[in-house]
């Protein structure tokens, strides 16, 4: 299936690259280094609209959707793979999951600020003892006098020290198997919420990585999102949709990976020639170029099915599966075309190394991915 992007896709692509590589790529290192997300960029991603990308006009969005949110994470990602992995959670794990279950009051109050960037969104629902087996949690929210008593701890939260707002996932009825969980809307500064320790981690290091404490925190019943005991199916369907956009956070870095090598070799000399004329090099340059492609239409195909209503599903766990695998790929032969200079952080592809393999961890791992795919065949 070949994606042919419409004149406005085609315009909001061109100004994403533009702004990446002027404002973005240029501290990606420091932010690295550093491990932060500086509220100066941050303000700069919001000026862009990058936030309300797939908000409807309504509330003060671009009213675009998965095609236009999944270039909107590649470019970024290309210059740097933790702020687009922050455009990616915001959109897909709060936005998308409030306008898909929220009641219209709920979206009145949100969507607004989401869409400046005013606000940050995340979704909360891993904790230490279920990552995979999310139905294990158990952080609980138990109804008292018509309001929500919230106490527990949830962590490997993306954007957790930035947002304003996240979705909860939570149990609220532990003898019902199949309902035993339920979704919320929580402000971040609702007391009895508190973020616990910063995850120090491998890559992505200027996206913040949070662990949330909640000690009789207290919600009013209109914060609960969709029905009682349905936060499973808000939690699967909002996974669905951001595996997407993980997969554009790996195309983004395997095209960086595809880009800076091949610079590389045809500067770098050994032997009187420019390596790139080895067929050793030339192999790996060969196999990143086609990996970069077929995950762009893998990850197209699973957006436009999402926009069109279509399913999406075995889509885009295909899409996320091929791309983050690929993109792990990409960055190690990035590194070595490199040689030992790949090695060391004077270039950037060591950084593509390190933001390349949690691509194959969240938003489910390679391994659940395989399990959506072969479930979806029987």
């Amino acid at each position: 299936m070949n994606i042919e992007f419409d004149e406005d896709h085609q315009m909001l692509q061109q100004q994403i690259r533009d702004f990446a590589d002027k404002e973005v790529a240029p501290s990606a290192a420091d932010r690295d280094l550093a491990a932060t997300m500086p509220k100066e960029l941050i303000d700069q991603v919001a000026g862009m609209g990058l936030f309300g990308i797939s908000i409807p006009e309504q509330y003060g969005g671009a009213g675009m959707g998965c095609i236009a949110s999944s270039m909107v994470v590649e470019e970024i990602s290309r210059a740097c793979a933790g702020t687009g992995v922050m455009l990616s959670a915001h959109t897909s794990l709060c936005v998308d999951p409030i306008l898909t279950f929220g009641t219209d009051e709920q979206k009145q109050k949100y969507m607004p600020s989401l869409a400046t960037g005013e606000t940050i969104g995340c979704l909360s629902l891993t904790e230490p003892g279920s990552g995979s087996d999310a139905g294990a949690a158990t952080c609980r929210a138990e109804l008292k006098d018509g309001q929500w008593h919230v106490n527990g701890t949830k962590n490997f939260v993306t954007n957790g020290n930035e947002a304003g707002v996240m979705v909860l996932i939570a149990v609220t009825d532990p003898d019902e198997p199949k309902r035993r969980l339920s979704a919320f809307i929580v402000e971040t500064s609702t007391p009895g919420v508190s973020v616990g320790k910063l995850e120090k981690k491998l890559g992505i290091r200027c996206s913040s990585t949070a662990e949330f404490v909640f000690e009789n925190c207290i919600l009013p019943n209109d914060a609960l999102l969709g029905e009682r005991g349905r936060g499973m199916r808000v939690a699967l369907t909002t996974l669905n949709g951001g595996r997407i956009g993980i997969a554009a956070q790996a195309l983004g870095i395997g095209r960086a990976c595809l880009e800076e090598a091949t610079n590389y070799a045809r500067t770098r000399v050994q032997f009187n020639q420019p390596i790139g004329r080895f067929q050793a090099i030339q192999t790996k340059l060969a196999n990143i170029a086609v990996g970069v492609e077929a995950a762009r239409e893998l990850i197209y195909r699973a957006a436009s099915n999402k926009d069109s209503g279509r399913d999406y599903v075995q889509a885009g766990a295909m899409a996320k599966l091929f791309a983050s695998e690929m993109c792990s790929q990409a960055a190690n032969h990035a590194v070595q075309v490199f040689g030992g200079y790949g090695y060391c952080q004077d270039y950037p592809v060591e950084r593509f190394l390190r933001d390349a393999k949690i691509t194959e961890i969240y938003e489910g791992t390679s391994e659940i991915q395989r399990l959506v795919i072969a479930r979806s065949l029987a």
